[in-house]
């Protein structure tokens, strides 16, 4: 694959890759050579306007809106020899809707799965190019044991059904609209920093979905996660070894909750869940240009005449 990169790489071929609609309307730049000035891609063009279409290499289509029906797939015109279509979504099956209408149309799929085309999880591992000095000890500082973030709670979501649990055995400082006590995003890290566990809890129980709660919420605050998602074997694939708490990984709530209590009072094995730090930092993904600079590193690895003949059941492909 290394050969196959250096020969795109030296390639003349400029790919035009076409944004249909903005994602959520997102306002972001695409005037000069964004892909190469940004993240150093060659010969990637990124546009978003329709006269391109019939020139397009790839058109990227964002889920949200066409379930809405704010935006609908140009199905009524020639589809251009050669020109892929792809599919893009960053949720989790249970908010994609009904995908069943979409089979056959599609060639690429761009979402956190690691077996999607495209993979963009929502953050990822970095090598540190000095091996970092680790602070002392973690438990500086910390004045809660568990914290929560939480803005949509379902009573019927397992997450708040572990919540409740868990929230009986230890005390749990809950913020975000659910308890009227929102953060802002400047006061969101320094908040949780002063907590020994973050709870990373997933609205939804899928392959590979694994969100920023994680990523940001838990590992750049300085606090270990307790996760719920996706099962262990997810997160290992992912995560630094080590680095954080799977709820399964407990005959009860009830002993993750005393485990939790245990850990916070013992410096050395609580200290130990940042050893990662000293080779791995954090990067999160930077939006929806770096999502679209990446198909063109990809375009010439993937099969040539792929289609998604059935999407809803890629979609929906259990753990």
């Amino acid at each position: 694959s290394q050969s196959k990169f250096c020969s795109w790489f030296w390639s003349e071929k400029n790919l035009t890759i076409l944004f249909w609609y903005r994602p959520f309307k997102y306002p972001f730049s695409l005037k000069g050579d964004v892909c190469w000035d940004l993240y150093q891609i060659p010969h990637c063009k990124l546009v978003d306007q329709r006269s391109f279409y019939p020139t397009a290499d790839v058109v990227v289509f964002h889920n949200r809106e066409l379930i809405e029906g704010s935006q609908k797939l140009p199905t009524d015109l020639p589809r251009p020899q050669g020109q892929r279509w792809a599919w893009m979504s960053l949720e989790s099956p249970d908010n994609n809707g009904d995908l069943r209408r979409f089979a056959n149309l599609f060639n690429m799929t761009i979402s956190y799965r690691r077996d999607a085309d495209i993979t963009v999880p929502y953050g990822e591992l970095l090598p540190v190019e000095t091996e970092e000095h680790l602070v002392e000890d973690r438990r500086v500082n910390k004045s809660s044991l568990v914290c929560w973030v939480v803005s949509n709670y379902r009573s019927h979501y397992k997450r708040s059904q572990v919540y409740k649990e868990l929230s009986a055995t230890v005390p749990i400082k809950v913020y975000g609209r659910w308890s009227n006590t929102p953060l802002s995003s400047e006061g969101l890290l320094p908040t949780i920093s002063r907590c020994y566990f973050y709870l990373a809890f997933e609205n939804s129980v899928s392959k590979d979905y694994i969100t920023e709660k994680l990523w940001y919420n838990a590992y750049l605050a300085g606090a270990v996660p307790v996760v719920l998602g996706p099962s262990i074997n997810h997160y290992k694939a992912v995560a630094p070894e080590h680095s954080f708490i799977h709820v399964d990984e407990f005959a009860s709530i009830k002993d993750l909750g005393k485990y939790l209590q245990q850990l916070a009072g013992d410096k050395k094995r609580y200290n130990e869940y940042f050893n990662w730090k000293k080779h791995w930092k954090v990067k999160m993904s930077k939006g929806w240009r770096e999502t679209a600079c990446k198909i063109c590193t990809r375009y010439d690895t993937l099969p040539q005449h792929k289609v998604y003949y059935d999407l809803e059941s890629w979609d929906k492909t259990t753990l």
